[in-house]
């Protein structure tokens, strides 16, 4: 196995951090939200209202569970309408009351099952993609573990992406990657070698803005904390427009 396909099997690992823990370590006063008010509540993406050092801020976060009856739950962090549609109900609250959108993304990508479907799968990805683009709140996204597909770009449009050292971000999977290319699934290895998916040749193309250290897949959260603190306060003078159009160009620089 080659080092960057063990790279891929260990951002799926259920060892690693989740995207709750995460959340409960950097943040205080925590209140988490449910609902989408249009179906019902997603346990895949959690999200709310907290403190980080006393400044008010909106979290969104995936959340893939820990053990086989949370993972169940959680559908393996493969978020349903529903997800997207909570995270862009907190979104819209966000810019309401000027609070920053902080997101944690952990997902092998959306829920491809016919009721995900049935319920405008494709509807609520493009519109939390909009709604996130759009935002003139500081938006900054954590790819903590997997990063897959549109089902993980719904809630990393941010001004700032940073990233775990040894989690993954891609357009699709590798093993989805090599079933088109080659026709032939098992070849997944060979897919990761060339996909660019680390945090390090994602940093290196300037789609990743910084890598955060991992030791034993345990986040350095004095590193995030500062990346936090340090953006915060970046753009606490900024206008709505000027963070907008901050957040265009960026996306607009991507592959050239």
């Amino acid at each position: 196995m080659s080092r960057i396909y063990e790279m891929v099997k260990n951002a799926r690992s259920e060892d690693r951090i989740r995207g709750r823990e995460i959340i409960e370590e950097l943040f205080q006063s925590i209140l988490y939200l449910k609902g989408d008010r249009y179906f019902g509540d997603s346990k895949t993406v959690i999200g709310g209202i907290a403190e980080f050092e006393g400044q008010p801020i909106t979290f969104i976060g995936m959340q893939k569970g820990s053990g086989v009856e949370e993972a169940v739950e959680t559908n393996f962090g493969m978020p349903l309408p529903e997800g997207y549609r909570k995270g862009i109900r907190l979104m819209e609250q966000a810019e309401k009351f000027r609070r920053p959108v902080i997101a944690f993304i952990d997902t092998p990508g959306a829920y491809p099952g016919i009721e995900a479907e049935e319920r405008g799968q494709f509807q609520a990805i493009a519109s939390s993609l909009e709604k996130m683009s759009s935002l003139t709140v500081p938006t900054i996204a954590f790819v903590i573990g997997e990063g897959g597909s549109g089902g993980a770009l719904a809630f990393s449009v941010a001004n700032k992406i940073y990233m775990l050292e040894k989690a993954i971000y891609s357009i699709l999977s590798p093993e989805g990657f090599a079933s088109i290319l080659w026709k032939d699934a098992s070849l997944a290895d060979k897919a990761a070698e060339i996909m660019k998916i680390t945090a390090q040749d994602l940093h290196e193309f300037g789609i990743v803005d910084e890598v955060v250290q991992e030791k034993e897949n345990i986040p350095n959260y004095e590193q995030m904390k500062k990346l936090l603190r340090e953006e915060l306060k970046r753009t606490f003078s900024m206008t709505g427009e000027e963070i907008r159009r901050e957040k265009y160009e960026k996306y607009r620089r991507i592959g050239k």
